[in-house]
């Protein structure tokens, strides 16, 4: 198909114009200031691929080596940039390549178009060659999708699209759009952004009253205490957060997704949340009077047991999503509400306060921690290396002003528990899905997202061979993207369930891994193996210093485990420093 003039979409917006299916979707991207799109080609896409090809000047696509990778990378971009991330996949295997990402943005907000091609509208229902039921498979996993078949409904499905993702709690949207809407000629009126969908509220109506008993039960504690998550990140409200906790005083602790939004050598912020967080602010959430949760789910991995958790405490709840509220944990005061908007609101009817004596308890808790494991992990002085020690060093070569990209697994753990981040969006990670794989392509992503950013990827060495494939994505593209691989030669978190719960039964766990360094060599990226306490410095520092992407292979401590840890079936308050104590 040859695409019509480019001057067509200025000319369409001054009269009606013939145009193609296609050259509409490009307009709905340049109309969203879209500049990035993932993607990978084929037979059902084509036309879209054959009109984007006049406006590369313009839009920048990232041929992946997988759609799996094209989502990730979107992901990645999305969480670094703030922006929706564009996605483009065909039909059949090509659309069913984006389930596993489409389940990650929606678990973690993050917010996603992705156009799939579709067979022929005449042959959907005939089992025809790459057709896939692609809406009925996603309805679950996604926040809207849709099918179009006509192309005079590209322009509107699409701005609506863009309007649901990002608006409200963000998520993934998917339009698939059948090849004939694609080839198809309409009178084309121009485009037009979408600001307010029938029956849909993004934001729920802000109730006063719950703001002033919010307030009132802040004001009288006497241990209050926050937790946040990607809720503050996601409202751009890290100011009117870091606000909010200053002028009370609250001690403050983060879960996986919320990292970042406050730096976390913040004097208020306490650790992190969750079963390897840090161990005071887990075990005192049940000695805490006021709970403050603010754009968190209340997920299992924090609760723990919910009939152990926090029952002493009345619940302030503040959230964008009125489904969330209740959904696990009782609330007593409910805060509907975008935070960026009800943080203020709280925060002007607050008294300004300290807590010091509360403020001690998470103090001894912390020194007990560091202590009994937190110097040992980051400054060991004999044995192999230990990824916390990795990632102490990184810290302090970085100043904590890097993206940190994590796959999933102990690794994702320790970073989490150990990096320094100084710095809003630096924490990049699959909090709710869990998705190993996730690490390079949505590294790839987030160094598109935020091109003046320092962007390293940390994944084990299970993870690292799930989309191992998108180094070629490096090659071809070229985005400086650090790779640090913490090699146990294990699938390390299943590993140390296996040990601590079914008696050492390492059932399918010991994996062996390629030479990374030699296939990084083989997409013309330069790499280093290290397995030495001396040599972990200049290592780093040589990875970090390179102009082009690095891979640095770090060989760590074969069966080391990850604590602090709440077990299985246990309350927050029955967290453990070590083995021994289970």
């Amino acid at each position: 198909m040859k695409t019509l003039e480019l001057d067509t979409i200025e000319k369409a917006k001054k009269q009606p114009i013939s145009t193609s299916g296609s050259l509409a979707v490009i307009d709905a991207l340049l109309s969203e200031n879209v500049d990035t799109i993932f993607g990978y080609p084929g037979g059902a896409i084509m036309p879209i691929y054959d009109a984007l090809f006049d406006f590369k000047n313009k839009l920048n696509h990232i041929l992946v080596r997988h759609e799996q990778g094209a989502i990730h990378a979107a992901q990645g971009y999305a969480r670094v940039s703030g922006k929706t991330g564009v996605v483009f996949a065909t039909s059949g295997p090509g659309a069913t390549n984006l389930v596993t990402g489409l389940a990650d943005a929606l678990i973690d907000s993050t917010p996603l178009v992705c156009i799939t091609g579709q067979v022929f509208a005449h042959l959907l229902g005939t089992d025809a060659f790459q057709e896939t039921d692609i809406i009925n498979i996603t309805i679950p996993i996604t926040k809207w999708n849709y099918q179009i078949t006509d192309a005079k409904e590209i322009p509107e499905i699409l701005a609506k699209a863009f309007y649901l993702a990002k608006t409200g709690r963000p998520g993934p949207v998917l339009i698939d759009i059948t090849k004939n809407a694609q080839l198809q000629l309409f009178e084309y009126i121009g485009y037009r952004k979408c600001i307010h969908v029938r029956s849909y509220r993004p934001e729920p109506i802000v109730r006063l009253e719950y703001i002033e008993k919010a307030a009132t039960l802040i004001n009288n504690a006497k241990k209050p205490f926050v937790i946040f998550g990607q809720g503050v990140l996601l409202g751009n409200a890290e100011k009117e957060f870091q606000n909010f906790i200053e002028k009370a005083g609250l001690p403050a602790a983060w879960t996986i997704m919320g990292m970042s939004a406050i730096p976390t050598d913040h004097p208020l912020g306490v650790g992190m949340l969750g079963m390897h967080g840090n161990y005071g602010p887990n075990f005192l959430t049940n000695e805490c009077d006021v709970l403050i949760a603010v754009g968190m789910r209340f997920d299992d991995r924090v609760t723990g047991r919910l009939d152990k958790y926090a029952k002493q405490a009345q619940i302030i709840h503040l959230d964008i999503d009125p489904a969330e509220i209740d959904k696990n944990v009782k609330t007593t005061v409910p805060v509907w509400g975008n935070c960026k908007e009800t943080l203020p609101l709280l925060t002007n009817l607050l008294e300004q306060k300290t807590h010091p004596e509360w403020f001690k308890e998470f103090e001894i808790k912390r020194e007990r921690e560091t202590t009994f494991l937190i110097e040992k992990e980051l400054n060991p002085i004999e044995g192999g290396l230990t990824m916390g020690e990795v990632i102490n060093v990184l810290n302090e070569l970085t100043n904590g002003e890097a993206v940190i990209v994590t796959d999933v697994g102990q690794h994702q753990m320790v970073a989490c528990r150990y990096a320094k981040q100084n710095k809003t969006r630096s924490n990049i990670t699959s909090g709710g899905l869990g998705t190993m794989g996730y690490a390079l392509p949505a590294a790839i992503g987030a160094k598109f997202g935020a091109p003046e950013r320092q962007v390293v990827a940390i994944m084990g060495d299970g993870g690292a061979q799930m989309n191992l494939q998108e180094l070629g994505t490096i090659m071809q593209f070229q985005p400086n993207v650090k790779i640090l691989i913490l090699n146990n030669s294990f699938l390390g978190m299943v590993r140390q369930w296996q040990e601590l719960f079914h008696e050492k039964r390492y059932s399918f766990t010991d994996i062996q891994s390629p030479n990374f360094v030699q296939v990084a060599k083989g997409y013309n990226i330069d790499g280093k193996q290290i397995s030495k306490r001396e040599e972990l410095r200049d290592g780093l520092k040589e990875m970090l210093d390179n102009p082009s992407s690095f891979l640095l292979e770090v060989a760590v401590l074969h069966e080391d485990n990850v604590f602090p840890m709440v077990p299985q079936g246990k309350g927050v308050a029955e967290i453990v420093l070590s083995k021994e104590e289970i």
